[in-house]
This record gives C-alpha cells, sequence and structure tokens, in this order.
C-alpha cells in the first residue's frame, strides 16, 4: 500500500466551506486580500510550529505545558503536538522520517506508561491520563486529576497519527497499533458516576472519587463524546449524544449576534473542530436550528469582534480589528485602578464576552478561528502584531496573551511583564495554545487534518452513534 497524499485533493473537500475558499487570494475586511500562502499566515503558522517541535523531548514526546517558565507536560498539549507533526511533515518542515520518528516515541511512552489506582508512580488509570505529567518521570505531577477531557485531546493527536502513517513500512505499522491499543484502553463507560453524562475526571484519593462536576452543556466536549461512542471496547451507550444536546437549549441566544449556541471564551467553539470536520454534517439538534456546528463556531467568531466594537467594559484597544477572549494566562489576581476604573485582574482563568474579562487577549483565540471566519480573524492577527511588534510576537510567534489596558509598572505581577506605555504581555507559550494556532491554519490552508480523520472508522462511527448524517459522512 503506498502512502496517500492528504494534501492532494483538498480543493474539493473544502467545497463544502459555508465560506467557499480556493487558492486565489480572497477578499479580507477594509478592501484587503489574503491568500492562503499570506506570508505573514505562514510565517506564523512555521514558527509556532517550531516552538512544538523544538520545545518537546524527542525521547518521549511529551510536550511541556509553558516555556519558557519550567512546566510539566500537558497531555492534552500532547495530543496538538502529535497532530502537528503531520503538518511539519507536509509542509516540508521536518521530513516524514522525523514525524514517524517523534511520533514512535510518543505513543511507546504512552503505551508503555504504567497505569492504576496508586495516587503516585503512575501515569494514567483505565486508560485514561492524569492531566499533568512530571516532565522527566512522566507519572502524575502533584495532584493533579484523571482528565476526561485531556485524555479526549491526547486521543485526538492519537488517532490522528493512526490514520495519517498509512504506509506498509513496520514504524508506520506500529504507530497504528499502537494507536489502536491505546484507544481501545479508555473506559470512558467508567467515567460516567452520573449517567448518562461523562464526569470531568477522577482523583485516587480516598479511595478514589470522581469530581462533582460533569461534560453536561454545550462546550468543547464534543470530542469527548464523539469518542465515547465509537469505543470498540468500552463504549457508552447511543442516547449519550442526545442526552448530552437535550441540555443544549439554555444555551441558544443571540447576544451580539446571529443566533447561536453561546460558550464565551472561543477554545470551547474550536477544539473539537481540530479534528472533526463538521461542515455539510448535522445531528439532530443542529438539523433543528438549520446550520451546522461549524456555522455554530462561525457564529461565536463574529460575537466576539461585535462585542469588541461595543467595548462595554471599555478596555483599551478593544475593537472590530482587535479581539480573541478565551482561556489564557492573564497579569494576576488583583484589583487595580486604572484611570478612574476599579479593575479586578486575573491569571490564568477563561474568558470570554458575557463573562470573565479583564483586558487580556489571546492570539490563539483567532489563530484557532481562521477556518471559521479568515476575513475577520486574519486582520486581527495582522493588527496585533503591527500594533504591538516584538512585545508580543517573537521567535516562536505569539506570545500566550497581552493586556493594553494594564501598561503602567507594577510590582505584584503573577505572570509576564509590562511593556512601559504600551501593554502588559505575558512570558510563556502554552502549549495547548500554540498547537491549535498551527493545526487549524493547515485545516483553513489545505485541510489537512479534516481530511486524514475523515479516513479515521472510529471517528466515523462515534459520529454515526451520534446521529450525524450528510455531506462527507454520505460518501
Amino acid at each position: 500500500m503506498r502512502r496517500r497524499s492528504f494534501m492532494a485533493g483538498a480543493g474539493a473537500s473544502l467545497a463544502l466551506l459555508s465560506c467557499a475558499r480556493s487558492n486565489a487570494p480572497r477578499s479580507e475586511g477594509e478592501g484587503a486580500t489574503v491568500d492562503v500562502d499570506d506570508p505573514f499566515i505562514a510565517e506564523l503558522q512555521e514558527r509556532t510550529f517550531r516552538w512544538i517541535w523544538e520545545k518537546t523531548p524527542a525521547a518521549t514526546g511529551l510536550t511541556p505545558d509553558r516555556w519558557p517558565t519550567p512546566s510539566f507536560s500537558s497531555i492534552a498539549a500532547v495530543g496538538f503536538a502529535l497532530t502537528a507533526y503531520g503538518v511539519g511533515a507536509e509542509r516540508g518542515w521536518i521530513t516524514r522520517a522525523q514525524a514517524l520518528a517523534r511520533t514512535l516515541a510518543t505513543l511507546r511512552f504512552f503505551h508503555g506508561a504504567r497505569q492504576g489506582p496508586a495516587q503516585s508512580g503512575v501515569s494514567g488509570h483505565r486508560g485514561f491520563f492524569y492531566h499533568f505529567l512530571d516532565a522527566a518521570a512522566g507519572t502524575r505531577f502533584a495532584q493533579t486529576e484523571l482528565s476526561s477531557i485531556d485524555t479526549t485531546l491526547l486521543m485526538g493527536g492519537v488517532l490522528f497519527a493512526q490514520s495519517y502513517f498509512d504506509g506498509d513500512d513496520a514504524g508506520e505499522a506500529e504507530v497504528r497499533r499502537l494507536a489502536e491499543e491505546l484507544f481501545a484502553r479508555v473506559e470512558w463507560d467508567w467515567m460516567r458516576p452520573r449517567a448518562p453524562f461523562v464526569s470531568m475526571g477522577w482523583h485516587p484519593e480516598e479511595g478514589g472519587k470522581f469530581i462533582d462536576y460533569d461534560w453536561d452543556q454545550y462546550n468543547e466536549s464534543a470530542l469527548l463524546y464523539v469518542l465515547a461512542l465509537a469505543s470498540p471496547s468500552h463504549a457508552v451507550p447511543e442516547g449519550a449524544w442526545q442526552a448530552w444536546t437535550g441540555r443544549f437549549e439554555r444555551q441558544w441566544g443571540a447576544r451580539w449576534g446571529e443566533p447561536h449556541l453561546q460558550f464565551p471564551p472561543l477554545f470551547g467553539h474550536q477544539y473539537s473542530h481540530l479534528w472533526v470536520d463538521f461542515r455539510g454534517i448535522r445531528d439532530g439538534y443542529m438539523a433543528g436550528k438549520g446550520i451546522d456546528y461549524f456555522e455554530n463556531s462561525r457564529r461565536a467568531v463574529y460575537a466576539q469582534q461585535a462585542y469588541a466594537a461595543e467595548n462595554p467594559g471599555a478596555f483599551a484597544g478593544y475593537g472590530e480589528n482587535l479581539f480573541g477572549l478565551t482561556a489564557c494566562d492573564g497579569p494576576g489576581d488583583f484589583v487595580r485602578e486604572i484611570g478612574g476604573r476599579r479593575r479586578q485582574f486575573f491569571s490564568y482563568s477563561a474568558r470570554g464576552p458575557g463573562d470573565r474579562d479583564d483586558g487580556t487577549i489571546a492570539p490563539t483565540a483567532l489563530g484557532g478561528a481562521v477556518p471559521f471566519a479568515p476575513e475577520i480573524a486574519i486582520p486581527a492577527l495582522k493588527r496585533m502584531r503591527a500594533r504591538y511588534g516584538e512585545a508580543i510576537y517573537t521567535e516562536y510567534g505569539f506570545l500566550d496573551s497581552f493586556n493594553p489596558t494594564l501598561n503602567e509598572p507594577m510590582s505584584n505581577l503573577m505572570h509576564g511583564r509590562i511593556v512601559d506605555g504600551l501593554c502588559w504581555v505575558d512570558g510563556d507559550y502554552l502549549g495547548i495554545d500554540q498547537g491549535p494556532i498551527v493545526c487549524m491554519i493547515e485545516n483553513w490552508r489545505t485541510g489537512l487534518i479534516w481530511n486524514v480523520m475523515r479516513r479515521n472508522a472510529h471517528i466515523r462511527r462515534g459520529l454515526e452513534r451520534a446521529g450525524f448524517s450528510g455531506g462527507w459522512l454520505e460518501s
């Protein structure tokens, strides 16, 4: 069997886009144009990839949660990295052999990692993995939870590798075998103490205890339920998806734009879409609304733009060409009076319209939104770089976040620094924010990840068991 080209024929598959694109320049806000090979986008994607490639240890594949601050590994960041390796190989930034070697090292580590109910010295339990792993030992970091959503994001990368490495040689065959075994081990049916929903996680302390919260609203957990339904060995019962979507109506609204399922931070509208092509396919809930989940995410991006233009919090810098709220680093947890107004600031936190907002903008919010609304996301990314320059954009692309409202020196920062008269800027890159920039830009440019994942039997099975139909699922 010869290796298939997943970039060839991408134009045909992308014809389903609600805002169709081709390799010709497209219109972009303010009369400008942008092409999929726009130099800025190409540079941003490659610089961001270099962080993932260079900061992930080759021997284990344990991508750090953050850098340059010394850090543990994030299993979600590993999932993004496993996906980015294929992007790097197709782009020519690394060779396919290099991508294979790094992927094999990663899958071998997780396949051989110790599992069990112990409180330390293990990496996971019942096929799930702990949210954070010690960077050197690869075992549970501190008292972090056995995470269902972070294991989901890890498995997104594992299944991408399974379908991407489709060659006959022994290394690629081993990737497929390890991926299948890792996915089959995850006991989704166990992580349901309050069925029909999946719990957010579990701790081994006190004989073992599930977290008190479930995945029971619209958010990033779409992929979680797709994979839980798709499991060849520990699937949740049919009806789990319908039980989940049955709680969505309370989130349907039209604040700041067209009606859509509202979830304030943009990551909730992006993560599952990194691996699943939701264009043109619908479940029962979205069929009733007359749109699909891709269109829902497009509307969420536009809602953020409208919120920034309205700027009810009167934050510096906000506008239709500068926006982007999601989960990210912030300057710290403190209150400060600025311009006669009392301001509450936060450290790492989810942020979004109508929810927590302290003026902190995250470039990943727009990097991950490029496939949905390139005509507004790309100009805003360019505006960030033009306005704040090297203060926020360096060797590895954008630093995690910045805050133009906080621009005077102060001493009690938890993260980053103040660039006097300009903004607060984070000092770190975060793995879970770098990954979506690389991968979602690639989905816009070529459809690579979507095309690969369409071929994955588990993804198709999970979507079909969830009740999706139409579009590419019929082919």
